[in-house]
């Protein structure tokens, strides 16, 4: 299913394959691999800082006939629950996925997530999904304080391709569930492994912190959490963020 191509430097794997696929008629589910990102990109324009190889950065282009933007959030529980599938094994029960598309040891950040949409008249077409993976580097810079790896998280070393192999199996299972319009099953799978659900937490909107619980992630990939008044609020991507 994955056609594979790996390079040792790029500056960002989503940026090398978005430009790869205007010039070239890609074949579906075409996978970049870089030893080293000089511009790797998280959410929200964040750096993803990663040391050269000791850990996975990749980016998987998909193409899509008929997917309606409106259920994009089923295409991020798809791309997370991959995630959290190969590495339970690993991991085990401290594993769980942080709004919207995190990978969690405990209060630890295994990786992350960024998808790409090119989106024409209510459709996506194309998602180009990046993926970082901390797997055998122990050291991080003062400025990722809350940065971990499967390294620090099992105390042992991963054969890269092994996992990137077993990663791409569980895309496969989860994009089928895509496929199949298997909504309810993804979405309910995601809320199960949700991270700190139901679980008093602190929060910032930019202006004050305060405390809440997450209640659910809605189908717009919107976060609802309850309040210590018991009131229920919404609050989209760039509205809010955890205090650690």
């Amino acid at each position: 299913m994955f056609t594979i191509v790996k390079l040792n430097a790029i500056n960002s794997t989503n940026s090398y394959l978005k430009e790869w696929s205007k010039e070239k008629e890609l074949s579906h589910a075409t996978v970049v691999v870089a030893k080293k990102q000089t511009l790797g990109r998280g959410e929200m324009g964040s750096e993803w800082l990663s040391e050269s190889g000791k850990n996975l950065t990749f980016s998987i282009l998909f193409r899509f006939s008929n997917f309606s933007i409106s259920n994009q959030f089923y295409l991020n529980c798809a791309v997370s629950l991959s995630l959290y599938d190969s590495l339970l094994p690993i991991i085990g029960k401290n594993l769980t996925i942080k709004w919207p598309n995190d990978i969690m040891s405990a209060n630890k950040k295994l990786g992350g997530i960024l998808i790409e949409n090119t989106v024409k008249s209510g459709f996506i077409k194309q998602s180009v999904i990046g993926i970082g993976l901390n797997v055998n580097q122990v050291h991080f810079p003062d400025s990722l304080p809350n940065a971990a790896s499967l390294r620090l998280a099992s105390n042992k070393i991963y054969d890269l391709d092994g996992l990137l192999q077993s990663i791409l199996e569980a895309v496969k299972k989860r994009f089928n569930q895509l496929k199949r319009g298997e909504f309810r099953a993804l979405n309910n799978a995601y809320q199960k492994v949700l991270y700190r659900r139901n679980v008093v937490s602190k929060f910032s909107d930019g202006k004050h912190i305060f405390n809440g619980k997450i209640i659910a992630v809605l189908t717009d990939g919107r976060l609802q959490i309850e309040l210590e008044n018991k009131e229920l609020q919404i609050f989209s991507l760039k509205e809010i963020k955890y205090i650690f």
